[in-house]
């Protein structure tokens, strides 16, 4: 007779290893203004789902658009700027 078991314990033996570490907290607040203009981004875009876009809605999907490049760009900027400096010293 084979016996069911949990794995709670060996689920949750690595409970104190999955916390993020303080390298990937810095990463997320540094892509942090991207990660919010992609958050209105979707907004602009859900508040459109159930009815016809109007011309405010457009400029508002255009604008959210728009900051995004602008985020990624600067994103890119950043982590290029960072990655070419020697020793890698920010």
């Amino acid at each position: 007779m084979s016996h069911i078991v949990t794995v709670q314990d060996a689920v949750t033996a690595f409970a104190d290893w999955i916390e993020p570490t303080g390298a990937e907290l810095d990463a997320i607040e540094e892509e942090m203004p991207l990660i919010l203009a992609d958050v209105d981004l979707l907004d602009a875009q859900i508040v459109t789902l159930d009815r016809t876009p109007s011309e405010l809605d457009a400029r508002r999907i255009r604008r959210a658009r728009r900051r995004v490049l602008a985020e990624r760009a600067a994103l890119a900027n950043r982590t290029a700027a960072t990655a070419s400096l020697p020793g890698g010293a920010a």
